[in-house]
């Protein structure tokens, strides 16, 4: 079922290449009209978010049937739009952002304690974590740490990775998915910042155990990978989120591709940029990004084309080669991601303002297999897309 198109990816990354480097101009005149429609939607979105806040909710995760979808604290997704308004401020360097990224981001606080899945990176690092670029407050860094702390509850030593979830015991003994990645930078600062190596460790050999059991030869790789808690052997490799045990869940290729991109930023060992640099030529090289740029839900879903795409996957991806292009210099890995990033402000994809319930980015994909959030906005869709944005700037000499 995968092919191998390197010739024709080479031939096509050329001729984009060429194409891009004729019309910076028009990009960078994009660029900005782009940070001013975020603008413009975001403070949308903040409105209606304050009509539908209701009990312990805070936090905007999608818009369904007319309605957006708010979570209270302990949902995965609770970090990233104040993420967003952290990042919003980094674009624009208006105030009023910081404010209100602020009011996102400090009804969190209590999930620093939250030990009951691996998430606490996604939703700490994710806000807090930018908080602290802007403000230096020791409070906001204790909570940093207690949560890197909170997180190394789930490691195992005998595993060598840090468990993903306590819930679907009868599947999976001891699971870990390949999303756990991405929680390896709230271990990564961690360390930097109070000296104990133990958190660079941990995260090291999540990164290293990963590395060795969820990859395919070809460098794509499994969602879920179950584990003996008692003997650290692999027992299942499964799917959770994808099509099927053996095929390729977009998303979760994307995540492979940030995590370990980013731990070659924090580590400097070359083991991860080679790892980095291989998934990144399989995503490269897979129908649905070198041909179509915004990559189906999973690359092997059955009815391709007729299968929802998934614009949060994309996002992830084009963030991760941005970066990945800062220390390769490879220039398909800067094609890609701008031709990413172009298909993502187009009209298909970029919510006009004052609808999508106030996201920027429309046709998501959360999971299909659980027939839960099809072709919606995502909030972790638009954090990708403005990280990108970011990187944009900074590698392509915007």
């Amino acid at each position: 079922m995968k092919k191998n198109m390197q010739m024709r990816r080479s031939i096509h990354s050329l001729i984009l290449l060429l194409l891009l480097l004729g019309c910076e101009n028009k990009s960078l005149e994009k660029f900005d009209s782009v940070i001013d429609h975020a603008e413009d939607q975001f403070e949308y979105a903040i409105s209606q978010i304050e009509i539908e806040k209701v009990d312990e909710t805070i936090a905007p995760r999608t818009f369904e049937s007319g309605k957006i979808k708010l979570v209270p604290a302990e949902d995965w997704t609770s970090g990233f739009f104040a993420g967003n308004l952290w990042m919003m401020y980094e674009l624009t360097r208006d105030a009023k952002w910081q404010d209100l990224a602020l009011q996102y981001t400090l009804p969190l606080e209590s999930e620093k304690w939250n030990d009951e899945n691996h998430d606490i990176g996604f939703k700490m690092y994710c806000s807090y974590g930018h908080a602290i670029k802007y403000i230096n407050n020791p409070e906001y860094k204790d909570v940093l740490i207690q949560s890197a702390k909170t997180l190394c509850t789930r490691y195992s030593p005998v595993v060598g990775c840090i468990r993903s979830w306590d819930s679907l015991t009868d599947q999976w003994d001891y699971p870990v998915i390949i999303d756990n990645m991405m929680n390896l930078e709230l271990l990564m600062w961690a360390a930097k910042t109070t000296g104990n190596d133990s958190f660079r460790e941990i995260a090291v050999k999540h990164a290293q155990t990963t590395m060795k059991n969820h990859f395919r030869d070809d460098y794509s790789c499994y969602h879920v990978i179950g584990y003996d808690p008692q003997t650290g052997a692999v027992v299942k490799r499964n799917t959770h989120q994808g099509f099927a045990d053996e095929s390729d869940w977009s998303r979760g290729q994307a995540w492979a591709l940030y995590g370990y991109t980013m731990m070659y930023r924090e580590t400097g060992m070359e083991e991860f940029l080679t790892q980095a640099k291989h998934i990144a030529n399989y995503l490269i090289s897979t129908e649905g990004v070198s041909e179509n740029s915004i990559p189906y839900w999973d690359f092997e879903a059955p009815n391709i084309p007729n299968e929802p795409k998934d614009a949060s996957a994309a996002a992830v991806i084009s963030s991760a080669l941005f970066e990945l292009y800062g220390y390769t210099k490879d220039g398909d890995h800067l094609s890609v991601a701008k031709e990413i990033m172009n298909a993502l402000i187009s009209d298909q994809y970029f919510a006009s303002v004052g609808e999508n319930g106030g996201f920027l980015l429309k046709h998501s994909t959360g999971s299909k297999p659980y027939k839960s959030e099809i072709d919606v906005p995502l909030v972790y869709a638009d954090y990708y897309f403005l990280e990108s944005l970011i990187k944009y700037k900074a590698y392509a000499n915007m």
